[in-house]
């Protein structure tokens, strides 16, 4: 790719950010904005590696905040995206349940090459949320990085720690360059980094109570991740709470784009092993050094605060459907040839409740997510559900699935699908809710 010719820094952009805040009051435009971003799409490098050379990828960068991104739940967030790569680009946020997120492929163009979009999302749930460019996997010239996104609970949670660990994959030459997803890796290493690290390290005292918010930036890979010689307790999947449980043998099971808040009480320093199905991969360590000392003991950890989502879905009266995930065909589409002017895939009464059965033909592990809404997968009798709310649900071959979810937000929403094979395309369709 040529230089640059423009760059904005940090300092720029900050100052457009500010420009458009106060376009905004001087509009008297709704509501004012509780809180502000400011995104940029730009080329960068990561070192994978003592001994390999930097490897070109494009990344989606706050540039207005240091550290992780923190909101709080019910923030009205300005965002100001300037897009500094060659192909036309929008961040999707994913993890807003029935927030208005202007998604791109429903009715917005994304955003040219040297061009800045400012628009408003609501935060309207605590969580931890990602935002990244995958929907625009056919464009992307190099492998894209995500942005992870912290949505605070409106009140302290009860913790000495809160940490991001994003894992991400990736598919290297012999000359340090990346395939991007949606291609042939043929040729190629995978290789797994642990916030941008092969060999990662998470200091603490022991005695110490951390929230680890686990990110599967993957692209394609169902992936599990083990912190050896901890109980590692579930406190929320894909940005919604759950009813606290232990995870099986203290691995977390993720697939592609899911997300796992753990609280873990630190003991002794221990390492980090992610599992790709094949083989255990050390990926970091948590190194502990002194001691924590505290008044009283540790008490379990209370469940976070609801966000709000139905303690009871009504599954006698609801809506039935069935959908196919996994192949390509007339009706599921690649991104860039997407229009809501094309059949849905079902349509919905706010209100009611949705009960989908998702069969997957494929002869791989196939990958939803559900835009707009999260969901409870059922039991296998369809009596129940389990003591948690998703997004992301993986699904293996020949296998069906039933999930349900109250119809709350009206609008159109995207679906997505997704074969784990690394050189598979991306799929989506759309629902609605009337």
């Amino acid at each position: 790719m040529k230089p640059r010719l423009f760059a904005p820094s940090r300092r720029e952009v900050l100052a457009g950010l500010g420009a458009s805040a106060a376009g905004l009051m001087a509009g008297g435009a709704g509501p004012l904005p509780t809180a502000q971003i400011a995104l940029l799409a730009r080329p960068a490098t990561l070192a994978l590696g003592p001994s390999q050379p930097a490897t070109p990828v494009w990344e989606l960068a706050a540039v207005s905040h240091i550290g992780n991104v923190r909101f709080k739940r019910g923030d009205l967030c300005q965002v100001v995206f300037r897009n500094d790569l060659p192909v036309p680009l929008a961040p999707v946020w994913y993890g807003l349940s029935g927030a208005a997120a202007a998604d791109p492929l429903r009715g917005r163009a994304p955003i040219a090459p040297d061009a800045t979009e400012t628009s408003i999302i609501s935060i309207p749930n605590a969580g931890t949320l990602l935002a990244n460019f995958r929907l625009f996997e056919d464009r992307l010239k190099e492998p894209a990085r995500p942005l992870p996104i912290i949505a605070e609970e409106t009140n302290r949670v009860a913790v000495d720690r809160d940490e991001v660990l994003l894992i991400e994959e990736w598919r290297l030459r012999p000359d340090g360059t990346a395939v991007p997803p949606g291609r042939d890796p043929t040729g190629t290493t995978p290789l797994y980094t642990l916030n941008g690290q092969t060999s990662f390290e998470l200091s603490a005292a022991a005695n110490e109570r951390l929230r680890l918010r686990f990110i599967n930036g993957s692209q394609r890979t169902v992936l599990a991740i083990k912190l050896e010689s901890h109980d590692v307790r579930v406190m929320a999947l894909d940005g919604q709470p759950a009813e606290p449980f232990p995870a099986r043998n203290g691995a977390l099971v993720l697939a592609p784009g899911a997300r796992a808040d753990a609280f873990v009480d630190t003991a002794t320093s221990a390492a980090f092993l992610l599992h790709d199905g094949k083989e255990a991969h050390p990926i970091g360590r948590l190194a502990i050094s002194g001691t924590r000392e505290r008044r009283a003991p540790l008490a379990p950890p209370q469940p976070l605060p609801s966000n709000g989502l139905p303690e009871q879905l009504d599954l006698k009266g609801a809506l039935r459907f069935d959908v196919a995930v996994g192949a390509p065909d007339a009706i599921w589409t690649r991104p860039p040839s997407f229009s809501t002017a094309s059949e849905p895939a079902f349509r919905a009464r706010a209100g009611r409740t949705v009960v989908l059965a998702l069969h997957n033909p494929a002869i791989a592990t196939t990958v939803f997510h559900l835009h707009g809404h999260h969901f409870r997968l059922l039991d296998k009798l369809d009596d129940g559900w389990k003591p948690y709310w998703l997004d992301t649900l993986a699904i293996e071959p020949g296998q069906t699935q039933r999930i349900a979810f109250a119809a709350a937000s009206p609008g159109k929403w995207l679906i997505e699908s997704v074969v784990t094979d690394w050189a598979a395309p991306r799929l989506v369709r759309w629902y609605g809710v009337e």
